[in-house]
């Protein structure tokens, strides 16, 4: 696929042949149906199949570190304890562990960088992922931090094992970097966020795009819009998706007024009346999660201008 972001500078050279070209094809926690979620190789899944933007989840450790990581604990599903770790970290898989212990807000960095997760949670949804050593990544499956998300694309943009078209991608793919606050679960994040001014967390979100350089790369999502509105006031200028769930449909003149450029909903809530009156509003329309080529096709076919998906393989070609 071409880089279609907005900063690509190959316009003429690239331009898409088709509709398809145009939308923003955005890998969902990497490629979630080729590789385990939100790891290195996850996201090299993403990038060798060229997607326009990495998806991914954040949370914050107790030592206030942001990590991609979509879940509120570590889940033994998912994740084990690396048997080379050395730091003291609790054990996913021993009974006695309580779940509160594994709650990434009440881990330091270090301990979280002791958990490998190259567990399928779910082989029936996801019977194409696999967790073998990947080309650049190769066996990493630790959670990583915001930072060695963007150190990695980095190095995957002049990396040898990769074509020109990959590297060149990769130089100019965008972030879609989601805060996983919880309205109903302040513990999720617990950093003592009041709902209006931005907290450790938001605060260490923006540090940490700035210092990889990557701020007109980056949108930052979410379900809790009060998150969205906290960084809005500390940036004006970088981009914001307002998430929604199956059936909620926002008013779309306030979340403008607010600052929000993308409406981001549940796939099954886009049809073609609201999807023009989030138009009309100035909102860019990206649904999650979709999965079926052919709801790909249909949902561009009326005009979404992106879409997240666990299998950016199976994604029209563009």
């Amino acid at each position: 696929g071409d880089a279609t972001s907005p900063d690509t500078t190959t316009a003429g050279v690239n331009e898409p042949a088709t509709v398809a070209g145009a939308i923003d094809l955005q890998g969902h926690r990497g490629a979630r149906g080729l590789r385990p979620e939100n790891t290195l190789p996850s996201f090299e899944a993403a990038l060798d199949l060229g997607v326009d933007t990495l998806e991914l989840d954040m949370h914050l450790t107790a030592d206030e570190i942001v990590v991609a990581w979509h879940d509120p604990f570590v889940d033994p599903a998912k994740c084990k304890l690396d048997p080379a770790a050395t730091t003291d970290a609790p054990d996913p898989d021993d009974p006695a562990t309580p779940e509160d212990a594994l709650r990434i807000s009440r881990l330091t960095a270090a301990q979280i960088a002791a958990y490998r997760c190259d567990r399928n949670p779910d082989p029936d949804r996801f019977p194409d992922q696999r967790s073998d050593p990947a080309a650049l990544a190769e066996d990493d499956y630790s959670i990583p931090t915001l930072d060695e998300v963007f150190a990695f694309v980095a190095e995957y943009a002049s990396s040898e094992l990769k074509s020109a078209e990959q590297r060149s991608n990769a130089a100019t793919v965008q972030f879609n970097i989601e805060t996983k606050r919880k309205p109903n679960d302040p513990d999720a994040i617990g950093d003592g966020f009041d709902g209006r001014t931005a907290g450790a967390f938001e605060r260490e979100v923006l540090a940490a795009v700035e210092r990889a350089g990557v701020h007109e790369r980056t949108i930052i999502q979410s379900f809790d819009h009060r998150s969205l509105w906290a960084i809005r006031d500390l940036d004006a200028t970088i981009r914001l998706a307002a998430l929604t769930r199956e059936g909620s449909i926002p008013d779309f003149g306030r979340l403008v007024l607010q600052g929000a450029t993308i409406w981001s909903p549940d796939r099954r809530s886009v049809r073609t009346a609201t999807l023009d009156e989030a138009h009309a509003a100035g909102l860019e329309v990206i649904p999650w999660t979709v999965n079926d080529p052919a709801e790909m096709e249909r949902l561009i076919d009326i005009g979404v201008d992106g879409i997240i998906t666990d299998r950016p393989d199976l994604a029209p070609a563009r």
